[in-house]
């Protein structure tokens, strides 16, 4: 039986761990030995290595970066990444993030004996609406050039799904839309009254305390800054009285954040609990989560908040427009409103208890469809005509 290599590829040495275990069982199941190739030294805080080599997953390391601006190490990256393909003879490349979807496509054009099936999974175009003219003009051309050597374009919401259908994809690619990386709900699913008062208690939140908290990793996009802003306008009117934010990751806007944080004299508000692997711990024991990112493709973290029975306040974006029904599961706001992100913690604090418990509920209703079993359900019949493609690019029936 001939050997069959997939590589998957991406920026960071996480990115395997958090999105694609499901996916990397799909392939074992269907004989493949899977690579992943990422710069496994980002981001520093974090080295996943062990956890991909538990996965049955070959790791390699490659000189990518995040910014497409940053041609030395990007092209050297795309050395090394043509190295790999002829080494391991890969048959197909299922490639993510913006960077990691350019590398993997420029590899469409190898001569034919050499060329693997190429797969892209777009997290979300950065050429969304309400983006910026830039992004408009350079992200939209590019992304439609290179969906030319694009056999199966993979798209997570029904915006990038519209935009997506306009692309002209290599000769019969094939395009679909899942409903996220999959939900696992036997992990994110809410917890008792007692379990919630003793992690509370474990992560020095008083039980009379009002707890929202965010899970992401702390950049620009991410924009926990708006929601400490927001605490000091409510502090300031004297409202903010036993509220207490949590700040779940870590990334190279911490230090930026945590100054801030002084700078507005929040200390007391506003806690740091750095990256952690286990977010389900911190989100059960949580009143609400908020979720501010300026773009979203879809936005796992705000998925499992609501898989946990928590009300979801979160940035009216295209990714939580899957799933966000405002006043109903959460509170819809915009990224860049101080005033309105203050009213929104303001309006979920101040429910009574029945509508709290309510809202709970549809929380908990809302995730049904981004279970990960219809996500996985879609990758089998994503992968299975990948095998198809590489049986007839290799002359088989």
């Amino acid at each position: 039986m001939t050997e069959k290599n997939i590589l998957i590829l991406a920026t960071t040495n996480e990115f395997l761990g958090k999105f694609e275990q499901q996916n990397v069982r799909i392939l074992r199941q269907k004989g493949f030995t899977v690579h992943y190739a990422a710069n496994m030294n980002e981001p520093s805080y974090l080295h996943d290595i062990e956890r991909i080599k538990k996965l049955g997953v070959q790791a390699h390391h490659i000189e990518i970066a995040r910014s497409p601006y940053m041609f030395q190490y990007n092209t050297k990256a795309f050395r090394q990444l043509l190295h790999l393909i002829r080494k391991y003879r890969i048959d197909a490349i299922h490639c993510h993030t913006p960077v990691g979807g350019l590398l993997g496509r420029l590899a469409g054009w190898l001569p034919k004996k050499e060329r693997p099936i190429i797969l892209y999974t777009a997290h979300g175009f950065h050429f969304y609406k309400g983006a910026p003219l830039f992004n408009h003009l350079f992200y939209y051309p590019v992304e439609r050039f290179l969906a030319h050597n694009t056999d199966i374009l993979i798209v997570i919401n029904e915006e990038d799904y519209r935009n997506a259908k306009r692309f002209r994809l290599k000769k019969g690619g094939s395009l679909y839309k899942i409903p996220g990386e999959g939900l696992d709900l036997s992990v994110f699913h809410p917890v008792s009254d007692e379990e919630k008062r003793e992690k509370r208690k474990n992560l020095g939140i008083l039980e009379e305390d009002f707890f929202i908290l965010s899970v992401g990793e702390l950049n620009a996009n991410k924009n926990q800054k708006v929601v400490v802003e927001a605490l000091s306008i409510l502090k300031k009117r004297k409202r903010a009285q036993s509220i207490r934010y949590g700040i779940v990751g870590d990334g190279f806007f911490r230090e930026k954040l945590q100054d801030f944080v002084e700078k507005k004299g929040m200390e007391k508000e506003v806690i740091f609990y750095g990256y952690c692997s286990n977010p389900w711990d911190y989100i059960g024991c949580a009143d609400a989560v908020i979720f501010p990112s300026k773009r979203e493709g879809l936005g796992m973290a705000g998925l499992e908040a609501l898989a946990m029975g928590v009300p979801l306040l979160a940035s009216d974006n295209r990714g939580t427009r899957e799933y966000m029904e405002h006043g109903k599961n959460g509170f819809l706001f915009q990224y860049n409103d101080v005033k309105e992100v203050a009213k929104t913690i303001e309006n979920i604090r101040n429910l009574d208890e029945k509508t709290k418990r309510e809202m709970r509920q549809e929380c908990v209703l809302s995730v049904k469809p981004f279970e990960n079993v219809y996500a996985g359900a879609v990758m089998q019949r994503i992968y299975t005509e990948m095998e198809r493609r590489m049986e007839r690019r290799n002359g088989k029936k």
